[in-house]
């Protein structure tokens, strides 16, 4: 048994068991499609890298938008997201998420999660950067996602969910028609599974969230290496977007040479009257948007970066000392206890910050049902691309983005089942020798690949710098490859070296579509190319890619976005 497309450099299963729907990932988008899934009569295991709450749904902070309050409407809210999207949201994928968003937060309430409460117990709603109106639900002060995963885990272990934890999926089986058959994965650890196995299943949902790890700077945790999206364009799907990185503007800045997972400072800090200062206590956001430090989050992002470079600073300030303790204390106690731990009380002293890589609002293709190009693949949450955030995700659309998408791939699979009649059918994957391997990386690899992104690939681009980093991940690619063509050698399979060839091969096709873009437009910003051209590049990048491991790239106009599923694996271009 092999995957379709191009594969990892790794054992043939040692065992396999059989299911409906596998889910690949355990963050909100994750578990909610598998709750519902299940629910639908479906027999669905969830699999997992690390345990079930160690994604990234946990460290959301600022909340879940939704049109909840008085006055407010889906149509609203639907304005915000398409202004902030910058002219590349599908306004239908919209429409879908903020009329049906209102609903799905319901649910998630009846599944067990507690939303804080004003004096009349109604939802207590805030208001983040790119909102009109107060619509922000929030849970503990700043710990919604930490909430959310507690609830959503809690009702997958009441239920009895079969579920697979520190399991890394490596690729996609097909059966003899081309479609959807279930996943390898590598299993660490003691337990019933063990090793390299796989699961059998006529439909998978990749949740695996994003890939901040790919900059040596991330909000991200450690997990959030991309997988979801390697292991989609190794099966021959579709991804669209990548370029569009969104580099959080407030993160605790620890030092210009901090790596990893960087401490992040809500936009609800802001949104409940922080102001950005200088390092002369100069609010410099003032007079460049109308909603200043509320302005989307692009817009603050390049606002503080200017500032930063005008004055040659390494970082600004997030002044909130007005809040005073109590309120600290109460409304971001989660904050508060990451400042202090750093040395900073942001009850006395401004909170330094700078920007750093915290959500991919590109991904695996797909269209309003969850659907990718492959058949049987579905995505949502942060590995995918719906076409809701166009070139720039509103505050706190991502959980509920989750919510509303995967509640439909289970409709999806539901009906699909129904009428096909493939619940009973248990899908049987076929052996295709004559696919290459794909070369592992040297764990250490990583690091290079951190360091090469966030030089030319971060928050400001440019032909020079990213033609530079093109160059440098092409050499890494190739070293890898020709040491596997010409004497069979690869690193030793691990979760460490699948975790670096996949941060490789995202980061290449993140590089390919930046360079192609020649624009500046929401969170994608070329310094060689400053204005925005809808004109010329109102329009996705599409990537996939070729059996000899090149990259396919072609534009896509932004009427044609949700894509038409193949019934085969696409030939090379």
């Amino acid at each position: 048994m092999t995957s379709t497309g191009i594969r990892l450099h790794a054992p043939a299963p040692g065992w396999a068991i059989s299911a409906d729907v596998v889910v690949v990932g355990s963050g909100v988008a994750g578990l909610t499609a598998a709750l519902r899934c299940q629910a639908a009569g479906l027999t669905t295991v969830v699999v997992t890298k690390a345990r079930l709450d160690d994604g990234s749904t946990r460290w959301a902070q600022g909340g879940i938008a939704a049109a909840l309050g008085e006055g407010d409407t889906p149509e609203q809210h639907l304005e915000d997201t398409l202004v902030a999207g910058a002219g590349l949201c599908d306004e239908e994928a919209v429409r879908i998420l903020v009329t049906e968003g209102p609903d799905a937060v319901r649910r998630l309430i009846s599944t067990g999660a507690h939303f804080d409460t004003d004096d009349e117990g109604d939802i207590h709603l805030t208001r983040e950067g790119g909102h009109h109106r107060r619509r922000i639900a929030h849970a503990g002060g700043d710990a919604t996602g930490a909430e959310v995963s507690r609830a959503l885990v809690a009702a997958v272990r009441a239920r009895g969910l079969h579920t697979i934890e520190n399991a890394l999926v490596l690729d996609l089986l097909t059966d003899a028609d081309g479609r959807t058959a279930g996943v390898t994965l590598h299993v660490m650890g003691e337990g019933q599974h063990d090793g390299v196995g796989a699961v059998h299943a006529p439909a998978v949902v990749l949740a695996t969230g994003g890939m901040g790890q790919v900059y040596s700077a991330t909000t991200n945790p450690s997990v959030s290496t991309g997988d979801g999206v390697a292991l989609a364009l190794r099966a021959g799907a579709e991804v669209s977007d990548l370029e569009f990185v969104q580099f959080h503007p407030t993160v605790l800045f620890l030092g210009a040479d901090a790596e990893g997972q960087q401490p992040l400072v809500s936009e609800a800090v802001r949104g409940e009257g922080a102001h950005l200062v200088d390092g002369d206590g100069v609010r410099f956001m003032l007079g460049r948007h109308e909603l200043a430090e509320l302005a989307p989050r692009d817009i603050v992002a390049k606002g503080i970066l200017r500032r930063m470079l005008e004055q040659d600073a390494e970082h600004m300030y997030l002044d909130a000392r007005h809040f005073g303790a109590r309120m600290w204390e109460q409304r971001f106690p989660t904050i508060l206890a990451a400042c202090r731990a750093n040395g900073i009380d942001p009850v006395t002293e401004p909170i330094p910050i700078a920007p750093a890589a915290h959500y991919a609002s590109g991904g695996v293709r797909t269209d309003a049902h969850g659907r990718t190009t492959v058949p049987g693949l579905y995505a949502c949450g942060e590995v995918a691309c719906t076409g809701v955030h166009g070139a720039n995700r509103l505050a706190s659309n991502s959980l509920l983005e989750g919510l509303v998408y995967a509640e439909r791939i289970a409709a999806d699979i539901a009906a699909e089942r129904a009428d096909d009649g493939l619940h009973a059918r248990v899908p049987v994957p076929v052996p295709q020798p004559d696919q290459p391997a794909h070369p592992l990386l040297a764990a250490e690899t990583r690091f290079a690949i951190q360091r090469i992104m966030t030089e030319g690939a971060g928050v400001l681009r440019s032909e020079e710098s990213l033609a530079r980093a093109a160059d440098r991940l092409q050499r890494l690619h190739a070293e890898a490859r020709e040491a596997l063509e010409e004497n069979g050698k690869t690193a030793e399979p691990g979760v460490d070296t699948w975790e670096a060839t996949n941060l490789l091969c995202v980061a290449r096709v993140l590089v390919a579509a930046a360079r192609l873009r020649e624009e500046t437009r929401g969170c994608h910003w070329r310094e060689d190319r400053a204005d925005r051209d809808d004109a010329h590049w109102r329009r996705h990048i599409v990537v996939r890619l070729n059996p000899d491991r090149s990259l396919a790239v072609r534009t896509t106009d932004t009427a044609d976005f949700p894509p038409t599923r193949q019934t085969q694996r696409p030939q090379e271009q």
